[in-house]
């Protein structure tokens, strides 16, 4: 399978998968309605977020955060496509890695050129200390972030080994 289409595929899943979770979230909980699943470990929450990760621009007093994470995202789309040309079609980490990442970001971009905000819905916690809560998406993020970095790894790693 060719580095596009492998690319391509994560990122139709994970476009895919945070869209029909985050519809099923709204339907099913109200704008801030909660539901425990694992006592002492998970919720299902729907919270918005105008912002990005944890929050960060998540106020309703600034107006330009939402055309600035626009425009960073197609932005990062277009580093993403530049990327996945320069990759060797044999590095399958970096090559799923990007496409996860593009997934991701092609969800919450969605969410923010639709309603202006982000749709979050999993909450995992210990006891009263809480993990921001999160979307498929930004799941796909990290996980494609991962990918990048241990095909960074590999690489180094065989270049070091080589010399």
């Amino acid at each position: 399978m060719g580095k596009y289409k492998l690319a391509g595929l994560w990122a139709l899943a994970m476009t895919i998968l945070d869209q029909a979770t985050k519809l099923a979230v709204v339907a099913y909980l109200p704008h801030m309605g909660w539901e425990k699943i694992v006592p002492g470990f998970f919720n299902l929450v729907h919270v918005r977020n105008r912002g990005t990760s944890w929050g960060f621009l998540d106020r309703s007093d600034i107006s330009w955060q939402i055309p600035a994470l626009i425009i960073i995202t197609i932005a990062a789309l277009g580093f993403i496509g530049y990327l996945l040309k320069k990759t060797d079609e044999k590095d399958k980490w970096m090559i799923s890695g990007l496409g996860l990442i593009g997934g991701g970001a092609i969800g919450n971009l969605i969410d923010r050129v639709r309603l202006g905000e982000v749709i979050d819905f999993l909450d995992f916690y210990v006891g009263k200390f809480h993990w921001p809560a999160f979307n498929i998406a930004d799941a796909a993020l990290t996980v494609g972030a991962g990918a990048v970095l241990v095909s960074m790894y590999i690489h180094r790693k065989n270049e070091t080994d080589s010399v």
